[in-house]
């Protein structure tokens, strides 16, 4: 072997080293910026963070810059998620706010079939013209970037799966709260107060019981008083950060909120069962039955277990619509496609279209991230089959990009809230 094809093989091999790595004797110096999703869950992990001993903060910048950054440091035939979050890293760096040579971003990875198991490689060199010192975490259960990953033990990660069952709560109840409170910012309140309710139980010690947290929830949520009237529910499915971040779904909540109409939107916990159930079902189908198979199977029994408590606790209360039942997501997923598409959110995606018309949300916003490919297929490409089985169901799919205008977007959302209020104005003829 020649040097020069020996020296070219070692760059290959030594190529992470080209960018700066992450190691746990960092933690008490080092700031760890998070891309923003999910405003109130996000609250709740990055307190239970801190207590942990982590300097994270969640970034909040949503203007146009963010996104002007993302397109200038990344391909533009990425996904529209890849961008938005480089834009946040890059523009929350260029603040002045940080200590550059003291500052993280951290970002999970899936593991699955989809361009987010991928950003890391993009971070780094959309980082590296700019910001050499900055290292890359990686937050993931597959293995990936094992150099530069966030390590957590059992203890951590059951405190995060509870974090993001409370949060799923706070979001559930207060979507079901605020269209109707007849006092203006009291579901606000409530929903504040329930997040600091939480973050207390971490650092107190109490956060192991579940289902009483749930209650208080549910019990604080239901004090609030509403009006009595019919609203247009909507749900809100698609791509995992489309669906949910503000900056990605231009503030989708609030603008249905401001249509006089309740936003559905399922919960976290549904895309963990489903990265779950992806790794069960790969030894199912394929015969990768091995010890991380029987640990994936023991993870869904438990957290499954705990949601059904949470389940209970919403019916024996009796003022909000239950969380999904994910065995019951499984159920709707098999009416439309099979669970081994798992490419992205795969057969999630039209398992709670479904299950959203079953539980009396037919009209539906499907977000699709430009660049998504497997959003694309298993969401708008399920919608003739679901408008097969659910005559009802009144689907719109929304695509989201740098180039498309919010204008754009919510006259396409209004047509479909059009058909919405005829076909609740049919229903209250019919009851009266």
């Amino acid at each position: 072997m020649s040097k020069k094809i020996a020296d070219e093989s070692k760059r290959v091999v030594d190529y992470t080293d080209e960018f700066p790595q992450w190691d746990e004797s960092m933690k008490d110096t080092y700031t760890i910026l998070i891309p923003d999703m999910l405003p109130w869950h996000f609250m709740i992990l990055e307190k239970l963070l801190q207590h942990e001993g982590y300097h994270v903060e969640i970034l909040k910048n949503d203007t146009r810059a963010v996104i002007d950054e993302g397109l200038k440091h990344v391909h533009n035939d990425a996904c529209f998620p890849c961008l938005c979050v480089v834009g946040q890293y890059i523009d929350a760096l260029k603040s002045g706010k940080y200590d550059l040579d003291h500052t993280a971003v951290m970002i999970t990875q899936s593991g699955g079939g989809c361009r987010a198991s991928n950003y890391i490689p993009l971070i780094r060199k959309a980082l590296k013209a700019e910001f050499p010192n900055v290292p890359v975490i990686s937050l993931n259960f597959s293995g990936l970037e094992k150099g530069s990953s966030f390590k957590m033990g059992l203890g951590l990660m059951l405190k995060m799966i509870l974090a993001i069952f409370y949060g799923d709560s706070i979001m559930w109840c207060f979507n079901q709260t605020k269209p109707y409170e007849t006092v203006e910012g009291a579901a606000d309140k409530v929903r504040d107060e329930m997040v600091n309710f939480c973050v207390e139980r971490f650092n107190e010690g109490g956060y192991l019981r579940y289902a009483k947290i749930n209650r208080k929830i549910i019990k604080e949520f239901a004090k609030v008083e509403r009006k009595d009237v019919k609203k247009v529910k909507v749900g809100i499915v698609g791509e995992i950060y489309v669906k949910y971040a503000y900056l990605g779904n231009n503030h989708l909540e609030q603008f249905l909120l401001s249509e006089d109409c309740e936003p559905v939107v399922p919960a976290l916990m549904d895309y963990i069962f489903y990265c779950i159930v992806n790794n069960i079902n790969d030894g199912t189908f394929y015969g990768h039955k091995g010890m991380f198979w029987n640990v994936n199977r023991l993870l869904y029994w438990y957290a499954h277990h705990m949601q059904k408590k949470i389940i209970r606790e919403y019916k024996k209360d009796g003022t909000f619509d239950p969380i999904h039942d994910f065995e019951h997501l499984r159920h709707c997923a098999d009416k439309v496609l099979n669970q081994g598409v798992k490419m992205g959110e795969g057969w999630l995606i039209p398992a709670e279209m479904a299950a959203l018309a079953e539980t009396g949300t037919e009209n539906i916003v499907c977000a699709q991230p430009f660049g998504c490919l497997p959003n694309h297929i298993a969401g708008k490409g399920a919608i003739r089959t679901l408008k097969n089985l659910y005559q009802n169901e009144n689907i719109v799919a929304v695509d989201y990009d740098p180039s498309a205008t919010k204008v754009n977007q919510e006259n396409r959302i209004k047509l479909m809230l059009a058909t919405a209020r005829d076909n609740l104005g049919k229903v209250d003829e019919k009851t009266v």
